[in-house]
């Protein structure tokens, strides 16, 4: 039978002593009150043994194995188990000692999915949340909106034949539009096994097929909230939706790009007492004062964080592209790459506020 998680032998003084060398492991460890994100995972997640009598490790390590791969570029599963196998500062992190044995690819892969079909990942995002939050490092007084592409490798093949949605037109399509739409990628997929029939098309920069990452970020570029649809979806249908969870404090400003100007999106800005700094865009026959203009510009300047929280996730993670089939599988993708980009940014932010305060 597997050795319980965490036990101790005559080596683990030095394997400690190895591992704690790598500051931010361990930064983040005195971060983080782990116990409130076990206490999480262990109501949708119980151990329990196989059918062969070994044990199962604990969620929370499994949980930390799936931050060390996205910390590490978005692992596999298999280079996840391999690396925490290999890597003494990962082990301990994860709360392994060198005589437990590491969860393989396919616990991870159970696990994983266990927590997208009971929605804990979300939890766990606001959990984490409220943690950062607490210590004064999230700043709500200045929220940036904004989405992004994320391209899946498994789009179909051939000629495209169905409706491809312009990116942030003018125009929502109406719901008859979107049936036919939804019923021609279907009728497609059926003929073309490994296709991800829940991703859609959109045309930005060129023809892309995937889904579509919605976010709110605060000042700092931490983000607060993400959601995820087709990637046919307009920019500003989620935009309630952000602003309701995000929960702001009233006369926070809201920063966005002309593709959430509207005056519905106005209309719940004034309702939640938030100050509105969405870009103006110019309309047929109609162009930008120099006060719009201006005005834009500030905009731009303070929307930049948004910009850099996307970028930083790509250049880190490797972000930007699906790895799994099925909306709610690629939600927890992009909901982990939120929560690793947060943890990753604590300890700055942590130094960087003692010393402003100091």
């Amino acid at each position: 039978m597997d050795k319980l998680t965490g036990s101790m032998s005559f080596s683990s003084p030095y394997v400690f002593k190895r591992a704690s060398k790598n500051l931010f492991y361990n930064s983040v460890n005195s971060l983080i009150n782990w116990s409130l994100i076990e206490k999480e995972i262990n109501n949708c997640y119980k151990e329990s043994s196989n059918a062969i009598g070994q044990r199962s490790y604990s969620g929370l390590v499994l949980f930390k194995m799936l931050l060390v791969g996205v910390w590490n570029g978005n692992l596999s599963d298999r280079k996840v188990e391999e690396l925490v196998s290999d890597n003494l500062s990962a082990m301990v992190f994860c709360g392994l000692s060198l005589e437990d044995n590491v969860p393989d690819h396919s616990v991870l892969c159970r696990f994983r999915n266990k927590l997208v079909k009971d929605g804990v990942f979300e939890k766990l995002f606001n959990l984490i949340n409220q943690q950062i939050e607490n210590k004064g490092l999230i700043v709500k007084t200045g929220v940036k909106i904004d989405a992004s592409v994320i391209d899946t490798p498994r789009k179909p093949k051939g000629k495209k034949t169905f409706e491809i949605v312009e990116d942030r037109a003018e125009d929502l399509q109406n719901e008859d539009t979107k049936q036919e739409q939804s019923e021609k990628l279907k009728l497609i997929a059926k003929t073309q096994p490994g296709v991800d029939t829940e991703a859609r098309w959109v045309k930005k920069s060129g023809l892309r097929f995937g889904y579509k990452e919605h976010v709110v970020t605060d000042e700092n570029g931490l983000i607060l909230v993400a959601e995820v649809t087709a990637a046919n979806e307009h920019d500003s249908v989620q935009f309630e939706n952000l602003i309701v969870k995000a929960k702001l404090p009233a006369k926070s400003s809201v920063y966005a790009d002309k593709a959430y100007k509207s005056a519905k999106n106005a209309e719940i800005l004034v309702a939640n007492k938030l100050k509105n700094k969405i870009h103006y865009k110019a309309t047929r026959g109609k162009k930008l004062n120099d006060r719009q203009k201006l005005f834009n510009k500030n905009v731009s300047k303070s929307r930049y964080t948004v910009e850099r929280t996307f970028g930083s996730k790509v250049l880190w993670f490797k972000a930007g592209i699906c790895r799994f089939i099925g909306l709610a599988k690629t939600k927890a993708q992009i909901v982990m790459e939120s929560i690793a980009y947060n943890i990753k940014r604590m300890p700055m932010l942590a130094i960087k506020k003692e010393f402003s305060i100091g």
